[in-house]
Formats: structure tokens, C-alpha cells, sequence
């Protein structure tokens, strides 16, 4: 087994598991199926292709939450494409900077053909919806011979710069929601429907999984945050607070 590990920040993300009408809700961490969505987008499965997918969907999946971000609602207005008519006002509900680190779990062969899509997807990769792109690269490595748990309990700690100067202490401990094992007892698991079985626009169908929520310790920053931190859009507000 081998794990593709993603770093997911951005300005907004929006993980919708039960959006229905004009209310469309966000999870406090990324989805499965959204995961799903962004890796079998940037390999270039289309919506209707089931059979391509299943592969993808069959995949162990776990999160990391390294910066929770903040909750914002948003109102929504929109025209008929064809008639122009209005349509309802809806409420969008995002996640403002956040970041998280995913992980999914399988075959070899098929997670490095991932991870190569990601560095050179077909269609751009976006978190949770089109309007949330990513704030840089999503790819953080393919770990051969390794578990889901491993990964999301060694994987550098991965919250931003500015967020670390803010909190200037390390939290004790990282909050990990993860799929249970086929052995593992569920009886403390969660049920949450969002196992994707199809993307097809007409009939979207998904299934339930359990998730296991576990605390980790913290491991250790990336030194200095990397390149992904060179540039900090948030830098010029530190003079403002001070």
C-alpha cells in the first residue's frame, strides 16, 4: 500500500455533504467525495464515467485539520441561463483560511498516475467548489509502503505563516478524521453520506462511510513554512495590529 498525501488551502473551501435547495452548508474538513472530485479531475475522468471512477472512490481516505479557518455564509443571486428569470436567493457557506492535509490510501500504481496528474492536471483542481481555487500546489508526495495513519500523523505540521505568528504557541494536537480499517469497530464512528458512487450532473449518487475522529500530536513545522510561504498576502496587515 502507498498514501498520496494534499495540502488543501486556500482563501474560501467548501466541502458540501448535505447541501439541498437554498441552503448549501460546508463541513468543517474536506469530503470524500470532494477529494475524490479534485484528484479524478486532475486525472481527467469525465462526470459520467462510473467505471473510471470506482477505482478512485475505492481508495482509504483520511484528513488532518492543521488550520480550522473561519465559517462565513454568503447570499447567493443568479439569473436562468435561457429566460433570465431570477432564480431564489440562496446562502453559500464557506470555510475562509483554512487549511487541511488529505490523504488517501491504496494500489501503488494507481496513486503515482495521481500524483502525477496533480502536477500536471487536466482540469484545474478546485476545494470543494469552482469558485474556491487552490493557494498553491495541492501535491505533497507519494509515501511508498505506508498506512493512512502514518501519514496523517508525520506529514510536517502545515498551517500558514501567518497563522502560526498569530498563534505563536504549536497546538498539543491535531484534530484526524479518517475511514475505519475493515477490522476496526465502528461502534464510536460517524456515518456521513459522501462515498462517491457517481458524479454523472443528472443523477449524483453516493453512499455512506464511517469516519473515526482521533487527535495526533502535532509533528514538527515545516521549517519556515517552504516556498509555498514566500510570498504571505496577509504579511501587510501585521503593521496594521501592531
Amino acid at each position: 500500500m502507498s498514501v498520496l498525501a494534499l495540502r488543501l488551502a486556500g482563501p474560501l473551501q467548501s466541502w458540501g455533504a448535505s447541501s439541498r435547495f437554498t441552503r448549501r452548508t460546508t463541513e468543517s474538513a474536506p469530503t470524500k467525495s470532494g477529494v475524490i472530485g479534485l484528484l479524478a479531475a486532475a486525472a481527467g475522468i469525465e462526470r459520467g464515467n462510473d467505471t473510471a471512477l470506482a477505482p478512485l472512490a475505492a481508495l482509504r481516505f483520511g484528513v488532518r485539520i492543521d488550520q480550522p479557518g473561519t465559517r462565513i455564509r454568503d447570499f447567493h443571486t443568479a439569473h436562468h441561463g435561457v429566460t433570465g428569470a431570477s432564480m431564489p436567493l440562496s446562502e453559500r457557506y464557506y470555510l475562509a483560511d483554512a487549511v487541511f492535509v488529505a490523504a488517501v490510501e491504496g494500489d501503488h500504481t494507481l496513486l503515482t498516475g495521481l500524483d502525477e496528474a496533480l502536477r500536471s492536471p487536466v482540469y484545474p483542481p478546485y476545494l470543494g467548489r469552482r469558485s474556491c481555487p487552490p493557494a498553491g500546489p495541492v501535491d505533497l508526495g507519494l509515501h511508498e509502503d505506508a498506512d493512512l495513519e502514518d501519514v496523517l500523523r508525520n506529514v510536517p505540521w502545515q498551517a500558514s505563516a501567518w497563522y502560526r505568528r498569530r498563534h505563536r504557541t504549536v497546538p498539543r494536537t491535531l484534530t484526524v478524521l479518517r475511514e475505519t480499517t475493515a477490522d476496526e469497530p465502528a461502534v464510536t464512528a460517524d456515518v456521513l453520506r459522501d462515498q462517491p458512487v457517481s458524479f454523472d450532473a443528472a443523477h449524483r449518487r453516493h453512499a455512506p462511510r464511517t469516519v473515526l475522529t482521533v487527535p495526533v500530536p502535532t509533528p514538527v513545522p515545516a521549517a519556515g513554512g517552504g516556498p509555498r510561504d514566500a510570498h504571505d498576502p496577509f504579511a501587510a496587515l501585521d503593521v496594521l495590529e501592531g
